[in-house]
């Protein structure tokens, strides 16, 4: 019982969640690339695809957020942080 008590402190203490946002300087628009589930692998070293803005954001990109869920910590605990899901919005300018 306490094993088991330990064990699910340990994930729930594992799962943290993070936001980290870039922003350019251009004024925003209204146009967002919202792609959750970002697929990064074995602690972040192999990151995920680059996400190309040039058919969407002509005018280039006003701000970038990059999230680490709660859903998306727990996958990566569950996983031994083999797999890293990350969810970025770019916001492009206008």
């Amino acid at each position: 019982m306490i094993r088991k008590a330990l064990l699910c402190a340990v994930l729930i203490s594992s799962v943290g969640c993070f936001r980290t946002t870039v922003e350019t300087g251009a004024p925003a628009g209204e146009t967002k690339i919202d792609l959750p589930w970002q697929k990064s692998w074995v602690f972040g070293l192999v990151p995920p695809d680059t996400i190309n803005t040039r058919a969407t954001c002509p005018n280039g990109v006003s701000k970038v957020m990059v999230e680490h869920s709660f859903l998306n910590g727990l996958v990566r605990a569950l996983t031994w942080s083999m797999f890293t899901p990350i969810h970025p919005v770019v916001t492009c300018a206008r």
